[in-house]
């Protein structure tokens, strides 16, 4: 039987995510427009993003947090083209973004002594290969391919390289171990539902030692300039950004993070997502064909949900499509550069009960694509 009941939201992108529960534009209405980002007010209202991201996550004294350009992406672009160089490099990726990362490497900064550990859909690379003693550079969550790492014991404390770490639908869903880390970046615009086009990058101490210590041989375009005179620019991680960020965005992540607090902030967070993830294995545990793309447990992410269902490539679109025209789920689509299958974000900002509400329409849409009509 067609299910009556449908998700209130059934927003379930992997990014741009669902906004939190109870968003309302309104809530916005005391973003400074038509104001400079550089005058007291604005600075103000930037720099209480950075101090509120510190406070919530937790993130140890004497680290940098700064507001950067292009979302995740130019975090990580700055990071790398910025502090690669004076050592070897291990590059670890089980799913696309982290590709890109190791292609940019090889192929965009063409370094020597770079050594790659893939893995394919599904499987992790097998840490143990890694040798600190290069810098290394890998995604905490594979958001492609629903693959997480699943804890940081594998990283020394004595390590001699840097820690770079694309951690962007990790952070506020997972726990993410600060002091493994050196370099850590993440959007808004993932587990807190946030507006686009801007980053946040985390940089250690070790990290900025490193900036401070280290000239890279190539140019650097000014939206990735971190230093000055041999120094870290610390104004871009009191709220002077490198270029005009959108205030309204800013609002809306304060509005996010204001939310996260409400519900118990980080804690809170991630007992959201744990519920989420727990409600689609209750599901997958009595339905024989639907499957993890995760292979194990440990591994298996609690926001990018991925999915291989007992269903030919053409049949999946179709399955995909029809939970679209019925309004049942939006954008639940695997990646294009996955296996054939689903995904569901699963962060905190979906409601559970929109997920107990998708459940039915699933098997509902199974049915009727699984055999010709």
């Amino acid at each position: 039987m067609k299910p009556e009941k449908k998700p209130v939201i059934p927003n379930f992108s992997s990014g741009p995510c669902a906004k939190r529960p109870g968003y309302k534009l309104e809530n916005l209405k005391n973003a400074p427009l038509g104001r400079s980002h550089r005058g007291s007010l604005g600075k103000a209202r930037l720099q209480k993003s950075i101090e509120e991201t510190k406070r919530i996550l937790g993130i140890p004294a004497g680290y940098l947090v700064g507001i950067v350009p292009a979302s995740d992406t130019g975090a990580m672009e700055m990071s790398l083209w910025s502090l690669l160089g004076p050592k070897g490099v291990d590059v670890l990726y089980w799913e696309s973004f982290g590709k890109e990362w190791a292609d940019d490497i090889q192929k965009q900064l063409k370094l020597p002594n770079v050594r790659v550990f893939q893995a394919d859909y599904g499987k992790i690379p097998d840490f143990k290969q890694v040798n600190f003693q290069n810098d290394v550079v890998f995604v905490w969550n594979g958001t492609t391919s629903g693959v997480k790492v699943p804890d940081g014991n594998w990283i020394p404390d004595n390590r001699e390289g840097l820690a770079i770490c694309d951690a962007t639908s990790a952070v506020y869903a997972m726990d993410v171990p600060w002091n493994k880390l050196d370099v850590i970046t993440f959007s808004w615009q993932k587990v807190l539902g946030g507006e686009a086009a801007h980053g946040i990058l985390v940089l250690s101490p070790r990290a900025v030692k490193r900036l401070e210590t280290y000239t890279p041989a190539w140019p650097l375009p000014k939206i990735f300039r971190m230093t000055k005179k041999g120094e870290v620019m610390k104004e871009i991680f009191e709220g002077s950004t490198i270029n005009t960020p959108s205030m309204l965005c800013n609002e809306d992540y304060l509005d996010a993070l204001g939310w996260a607090d409400s519900i118990g902030g980080l804690n809170g967070l991630i007992a959201k997502s744990n519920e989420n993830l727990k409600t689609f294995e209750n599901f997958v545990s009595t339905h024989s064909w639907l499957h993890f793309l995760a292979e194990t447990k440990e591994t298996r992410s609690n926001t990018s949900v991925c999915f291989k269902i007992d269903l030919a490539e053409d049949q999946v679109k179709a399955f995909v499509k029809l939970l679209d025209k019925e309004g049942a789920a939006y954008d639940c689509g695997a990646y294009r550069d996955a296996p054939a299958g689903l995904r569901f974000w699963c962060g905190a900002t979906v409601e559970k009960s929109d997920i107990e509400a998708l459940l039915p329409w699933l098997e509902w849409a199974y049915e009727e694509v699984k055999a010709p009509k």
